[in-house]
């Protein structure tokens, strides 16, 4: 038994991994293929590495910059965050800092390293934004990281309801305002303005997609306790069984109250049309669902 437990517990975590991966690859897609190459930066300490590549002309490499920052925050992270979060944080700042490399070593053997052509730095930078914003939506709902304001987003995050996309927006415009500094062109900082909207757009989104939850009453005559059992057993959702009577009818009814995740349902409903056809199932989206197995209540009370 424990070695299923431990089997499964690998699998998964192997899975996250792996999901994290490619949400790096498409963060370094964003940056090396759309927002580097027309000189428009992001927030975060790979905004701050990006600017001291374009000041120093390529002299202080993004990736060497972003992997030392990363570091020293790491150290201050562990404590907090625990060995779990960083644990996945370590591997997605090694793993970004490799792929940043690939990225300018493979843009910079293009002949015309502007794959959108020259002067569409706004399109490039809504191309970038989105996937920089979708990579990191990734990285987070799986419990990631690719580091820098990511980190001290996930630290306020814990304690406090807010989003991360806030927390990055608002941490990140000073970064992005010291591309002036670099270039003297307003252009380039409008364009990281409107690029760290769409970015962080794109996370809130993407994550809040992914973690929206799903409200099910599910009346079925003489299968009700079959249905309970296979979205308990097979569904690993909780099942609550309300005595109900049919106005009508003057039929008593057993109803199934389900809580489940939006991912879920095409499981979920896949085996209660299989169990019982004729169910009457009412489903209806909710803002938010906290305790085990959902989400967990932050903040700390006042008094």
């Amino acid at each position: 038994m424990k070695a299923n437990i431990s089997r499964k517990y690998l699998l998964n975590e192997a899975q996250q991994y792996a999901v994290i991966l490619i949400g790096l690859v498409c963060y370094a897609v964003g940056w090396t293929a759309f927002m580097l190459p027309y000189g428009v930066t992001l927030g975060g300490v790979t905004g701050i590495a990006a600017l001291l590549d374009f000041a120093t002309d390529g002299g202080i490499p993004i990736q060497l910059t972003y992997f030392v920052l990363n570091s020293i925050l790491l150290i201050f992270a562990l404590k907090i965050l625990g060995w779990r979060f960083c644990t996945k944080t370590i591997f997605g700042v090694v793993m970004l800092t490799l792929l940043l490399q690939v990225g300018k070593s493979v843009m910079g053997g293009l002949a015309n390293p502007y794959l959108l052509g020259e002067g569409e730095n706004f399109m490039s930078c809504v191309l970038g934004a989105c996937l920089c914003g979708l990579g990191l939506g990734i990285c987070f709902v799986n419990g990631g990281s690719t580091g820098g304001t990511d980190i001290i987003a996930a630290i306020i995050n814990k304690y406090r309801d807010i989003s991360f996309g806030t927390l990055i927006m608002l941490s990140d415009i000073l970064i992005i305002s010291c591309n002036y500094l670099v270039f003297h062109d307003i252009r380039r900082v409008l364009f990281g303005y409107v690029a760290l909207f769409i970015m962080s757009v794109m996370l809130d989104y993407y994550i809040n997609t992914t973690r929206q939850s799903v409200q099910l009453f599910i009346i079925s005559h003489n299968k009700h306790q079959e249905l309970a059992e296979f979205i308990t057993h097979q569904g690993h959702r909780g099942v609550t069984v309300l005595n109900a009577i049919g106005w009508y009818s003057k039929d008593e009814h057993d109803v199934l109250f389900v809580l489940a995740r939006k991912r879920e349902m095409p499981f979920l409903l896949s085996g209660i049309k299989q169990i019982d056809p004729e169910a009457f199932v009412s489903m209806a989206y909710v803002k938010g669902v906290y305790g085990n197995g959902f989400d967990k209540i932050k903040g700390r009370a006042k008094g």
